[in-house]
């Protein structure tokens, strides 16, 4: 009989250590916990960390996560408004900030990873779709990039070579947009979405080509607008340095004509001195004269006709003895 008393005693501790067991359980700083009964929650999400009790076996215990959870996007290739295809890679940053909507939606992270990717992915596709691409490269609309000045086309503004096309938004904004949009559509399932960002942009491999095609178009304008340019700069000197030619020609050689005619001014000023101071003299210098006209116009072929009154012809007429 003892032996028997004893045995139930074992027996009803043993039982009441497992229903102690199952009817306690323990809630950490990371979780929340949803309490179900038959599969259906009953009760209040239980927050507080700590030692708590349940109903055993009927009731379940379900743990949510209290902290800031990662959502890593697949890379999706999705056009710009500019009609360019691009890789987009975005990640982002999420949180159950209410587990009992949470779980009666969704049930798990695996759920809620699923239906992240279905947002996210479309009001990322929504967005870069209404954006060109520079929006989407560029940070924000106030960054002012660097560039080369030399580039950036002159003249009329007819070539937009080098220049960057300004923006209305930027990378920043469009996050923040995506972030928005996904925000409300979230919220019905107890998610708050903390933070979405780009992590990578890359160009469609098959477009890369024309981009290289473009870049390369680019550049050769612009050799070709600096060939044009200095042919003009070179053509500009040579004209310059002919006209100057020109210019020290003239100069010189009117010059050369004002020192030649006071030379001769001065020449002829001294012969008049040298040969108007006596009647022979001045009878002197018209015979010289006229010997140097007869030797520059009379040679041994030239046959000169004069007439007998005329002044050239006395000299000839007096060397063959006969006089006026």
């Amino acid at each position: 009989m003892k032996h028997i008393l004893s045995g139930g005693l074992v027996l009803i501790l043993v039982v009441a250590a497992v229903l102690l067991r199952s009817s306690m359980y323990v809630v950490t700083e990371t979780e929340q916990v949803i309490i179900t009964q038959f599969g259906k929650p009953v009760g209040e999400p239980i927050k507080e960390a700590g030692l708590h009790f349940k109903q055993p076996f009927v009731q379940k215990v379900n743990t949510v996560e209290k902290r800031i959870l990662e959502w890593d996007g697949k890379r999706t290739e999705m056009p710009t408004r500019d009609k360019l295809y691009i890789s987009v890679d975005t990640f982002g940053r999420w949180q159950i900030t209410d587990p009992l909507v949470f779980f009666k939606r969704l049930r798990d992270q695996r759920s809620a990873q699923s239906r992240l990717d279905d947002i996210l992915g479309s009001e990322t596709r929504n967005a870069i779709a209404k954006h060109d691409l520079i929006e989407v490269i560029r940070t924000t609309s106030g960054r002012i990039p660097s560039k080369d000045e030399t580039l950036v086309a002159s003249g009329s503004g007819s070539s937009n070579i080098g220049v960057l096309h300004p923006i209305s938004k930027g990378r920043k904004l469009i996050e923040q947009e995506i972030q928005a949009a996904a925000r409300e559509k979230l919220a019905v399932f107890g998610i708050e979405l903390l933070d979405v960002r780009f992590k990578r942009i890359n160009y469609n491999p098959s477009v890369v080509e024309k981009i290289y095609e473009r870049m390369i178009s680019e550049r050769q304008q612009i050799a070709s607008r600096f060939r044009s340019e200095g042919e003009g700069e070179a053509a500009k000197i040579l004209g310059n340095r002919q006209k100057d030619l020109s210019v020290i020609d003239s100069e010189a050689y009117r010059a050369v004509q004002e020192i030649r005619g006071a030379a001769d001014a001065r020449a002829t000023e001294i012969y008049a001195q040298a040969y108007n101071k006596t009647p022979e003299s001045r009878d002197f210098y018209a015979f010289l004269k006229t010997m140097e006209t007869y030797r520059s116009a009379i040679d041994k072929e030239t046959t000169v006709l004069f007439s007998t009154g005329t002044e050239l012809f006395r000299y000839l007429n007096s060397a063959s003895g006969k006089q006026d």
